[in-house]
């Protein structure tokens, strides 16, 4: 996609973080944007701020577990801006604690609103896209897709992982249809993702992988950038992390021993 002038995005969990950041980039690319959030005064707030760049902006309450809701905000969406040319699916939540201290119940919900949030939104918006023969999508799934270094989150590393999964696969079938794809894996990002985090048991804090933390303004000028290029795969400490995948796939034997020994305090 060369320009994103004129163009209409659509952003998921938009309210703050990530979302916001890449909201705000895409306004100043010129983009018309729609700023969705499950709390609508955050999304109008940043609604508000994308205006500021001289682009049409809505906020607009949204809750992606509810399928009647995403249908509501391509509506509107089409509605009052005419079209849809990039969706970015970003909400994400964690349940935190060690792995026989989270139950099904919380399991359910996690895959629910990382994974099954983003099938929904499939079914709401490739259609439109596909039929104009043009458009792109953006996951946000994380590096803790990629590569364990932790075992304090497995409701949120699985869902993230089967987003990769799931993006990989429709790039087959999307990128013929003229429609582009980018699954974005970040890695540390100063949010406040920690409103979302349930924790199950004691604990002592998650555990983060050992990348730089960085500003969510910073990743959502990255996700511009992709989505101009066409980028598939967007990391957003890509030297450090090409290294670990590069590692594990050349001795996956000896990458999980020594993840085992880090992870445990043994090495």
């Amino acid at each position: 996609m060369e320009t994103l002038r004129e163009r209409v995005v659509v952003v998921t969990g938009a309210g703050s973080g990530i979302g916001r950041g890449s909201a705000l980039a895409f306004a100043r690319a010129g983009a018309h944007v729609v700023v969705a959030d499950v709390r609508g005064d955050r999304a109008e707030a940043v609604a508000e701020e994308a205006r500021a760049w001289g682009t049409q902006a809505l906020g607009v309450a949204c809750d992606v577990t509810d399928d009647a809701a995403l249908v509501a905000l391509r509506d509107l969406t089409v509605e009052r801006l005419g079209t849809v040319d990039v969706v970015m699916n970003n909400v994400g939540v964690i349940a935190a604690g060690f792995p026989l201290n989270i139950g099904l119940d919380e399991w359910q919900r996690i895959v629910d609103v990382n994974l099954l949030s983003v099938v929904r939104s499939n079914q709401v918006f490739l259609p439109l896209l596909i039929e104009q023969g043009s458009g792109h999508v953006v996951n946000t799934a994380s590096t803790a897709a990629l590569y364990p270094y932790s075992f304090d989150r497995l409701p949120y590393t699985a869902s993230k992982a089967a987003v990769v999964a799931m993006s990989e696969a429709l790039a087959l079938y999307l990128r013929p249809r003229g429609v582009g794809i980018t699954c974005l894996c970040p890695g540390p990002v100063a949010t406040n993702i920690a409103e979302q985090v349930a924790v199950h048991g004691e604990m002592s804090g998650l555990r983060g992988p050992m990348l730089e933390l960085l500003d969510p303004e910073e990743v959502g000028e990255m996700v511009v950038r992709a989505v101009r290029a066409g980028t598939f795969l967007l990391l957003t400490h890509p030297d450090v992390v090409h290294d670990v995948l590069v590692h594990k796939a050349t001795d996956p034997e000896a990458f999980m021993d020594e993840q085992v020994a880090i992870v445990n305090g043994e090495g």
